[in-house]
């Protein structure tokens, strides 16, 4: 959702690679094509991960041979732009948005958490610096733009506000993929810890586990608790139009 620098891929200074988009397909007699190649790609990832998915790996799920994939893409580059272009396809949202600007973030919000959720090795991707580069990924960037411009705010004050949600729900997802609530709990259990807690040398902490607070997952909760703040940041006239579209 981020409306960071859409230029995919890593790059050095102002060496930035040709969009693989830019570049028209060769069409070939072949049931090879740049979709069937992605779809076998992103199965594959979802199978295996992203450090699963080569040139030759890919071949090999679509019983063709590597060179034959050099037709129509010319690096694993290329593959991982086309690869995360899809999955931004499937965080657009059907029109028209909701007109209460929180209500249509919510979907937006909700869309990412659970196109990252099918597909982790996205994040990775974003990691290394690719952006929404392709027409899906835009598509995506536009759409979540839409949702905030009725505010009458500063463009550059919409991609915050559309940056603090994805940071929330990256970090939502990155707490979940690495088992933050289930580590801490577990932990403290061990008999050490719990000698420590029921001393009371940490009374708070203790509390906080007895009433189950960190084995709860409450995805709308927290984003609900970061829109308010962003509401309550946002000039009267623009609060008044959230109140009213409500």
């Amino acid at each position: 959702m981020t409306s960071a620098d859409p230029v995919p891929g890593p790059s050095s200074g102002n060496d930035v690679r040709e969009p693989i988009w830019a570049r028209p397909e060769t069409r070939r007699r072949s049931t090879l094509s740049r979709a069937a190649i992605v779809a076998a790609a992103v199965d594959l990832a979802d199978r295996e991960g992203l450090a699963a998915v080569s040139i030759r790996r890919v071949a090999a799920e679509l019983g063709a041979r590597a060179m034959s994939l050099y037709t129509y893409l010319d690096s694993k580059d290329d593959l991982f732009d086309l690869m995360g272009d899809a999955a931004a396809g499937e965080t657009l949202l059907p029109e028209p948005l909701p007109g209460d600007w929180r209500a249509a973030l919510t979907l937006v919000a909700e869309a990412t958490r659970d196109q990252i959720g099918r597909h982790p090795w996205v994040v990775p991707l974003m990691a290394e610096g690719r952006r929404y580069g392709g027409p899906s990924g835009l598509r995506h960037v536009e759409q979540s733009l839409r949702a905030v411009a009725g505010l009458g705010l500063p463009p550059s004050r919409q991609a915050q506000i559309l940056m603090a949600v994805d940071d929330y729900v990256l970090g939502y997802l990155t707490r979940r993929s690495v088992g933050a609530a289930a580590d801490v709990s577990g932990t403290l259990e061990h008999p050490y810890y719990r000698a420590l807690l029921d001393a009371g040398e940490y009374p708070l902490l203790r509390d906080a586990m007895a009433t189950g607070g960190y084995a709860e997952d409450s995805f709308t909760e927290g984003l609900n608790w970061l829109l308010d703040g962003i509401e309550a940041s946002l000039p009267d006239p623009a609060r008044t139009g959230s109140a009213a579209a409500e």
